[in-house]
């Protein structure tokens, strides 16, 4: 099961559960809910150019903060 955690889950069916006087429309509607996975999809997508080769070497070693003893 993906979406919210087991604990809401099992909470959600204690308070809509038709034997314990929820409505059964309601509590098929919010289990299908639950169960559908989450969207990937929804984030903008951003594009990140990484440097390769000598370039990238000689950054990290630029950016290395000073040695103090």
């Amino acid at each position: 099961m993906t979406g919210p955690g087991r604990a809401a889950f099992r909470a959600f069916v204690r308070a809509h559960h038709p034997d314990a006087g929820g409505d059964p429309a309601e509590f098929a509607a919010g289990l299908a809910r639950l169960r559908e996975p989450p969207s990937r999809f929804d984030a903008p997508v951003r594009f990140v150019t990484r440097r390769r080769g000598i370039a990238a070497l000689l950054a990290r070693f630029r950016r290395r903060p000073p040695r103090v003893r």
